[in-house]
């Protein structure tokens, strides 16, 4: 408890509050010894100091060290690994497995540490979609598979689980479409800016 105490009284102490009004009341003495403050100095010395403490700009935390693009990547790689280690252990139907083939690829694709993640990493919103793809979504989207399909044998005739299985695995191959894209039309733009630098070089 008295480290705790000691701590806020040093943090205190060099607060820009403390700083700014130890300025003002260092004016303030100055003041006196000029003469200006007359008998009154210790209230315009304290005055100053309460002033300085109240207009000192407040103390900003620092920001949370969050992992940048890269760091993330490396961990959904990670996890995309752990994924497929799952993956491997399930056993679906023909057309299922077919669309969650073509899942994978497309997010290898994606997280392919080459310079397709160089630009990647300048989506967070692409990042994002992938993290999610690959911790929650694809998981989720199989193993409630896997209980379904069980209840299913249990009561046969229902709504074949597979239909549903097939819709998710192709809204998710939709969605990371759409982040492929994106990169694509990135690239597409930068090499747009090269061209005309270079016809604005030649024609200058």
């Amino acid at each position: 408890m008295a480290t705790s105490r000691s701590t806020r009284f040093v943090g205190y102490l060099e607060s820009r509050k403390n700083l700014t009004g130890s300025a003002l009341g260092l004016a303030g003495l100055g003041l006196t010894f000029a003469g200006v403050a007359g008998p009154y100095w210790p209230v315009v010395v304290a005055g100053l100091y309460g002033a300085g403490a109240l207009i000192a700009p407040p103390e900003r935390p620092p920001l949370p060290d969050f992992p940048d693009p890269s760091a993330q990547l490396d961990e959904i790689r990670d996890d995309f690994g752990r994924l497929g280690e799952y993956l491997s252990g399930i056993e679906l139907p023909p057309a299922a497995a077919g669309r969650l083939t073509e899942l994978t690829e497309l997010l290898a694709a994606l997280l392919d540490p080459g310079w397709v993640a160089e630009v990647l990493v300048q989506d967070p919103e692409g990042v994002h979609k992938l993290s999610r793809a690959v911790r929650q979504d694809v998981p989720e989207a199989v193993d409630t598979f896997v209980r379904t399909r069980w209840w299913t044998r249990m009561a046969p005739g229902t709504e074949p689980p597979e239909r549903h299985l097939e819709r998710q695995l192709a809204l998710l191959q939709e969605e990371l479409g759409r982040v492929a894209e994106g990169l694509r039309e990135v690239e597409a733009r930068r090499q747009e800016s090269h061209t005309r630098y270079l016809e604005d070089r030649s024609s200058g």
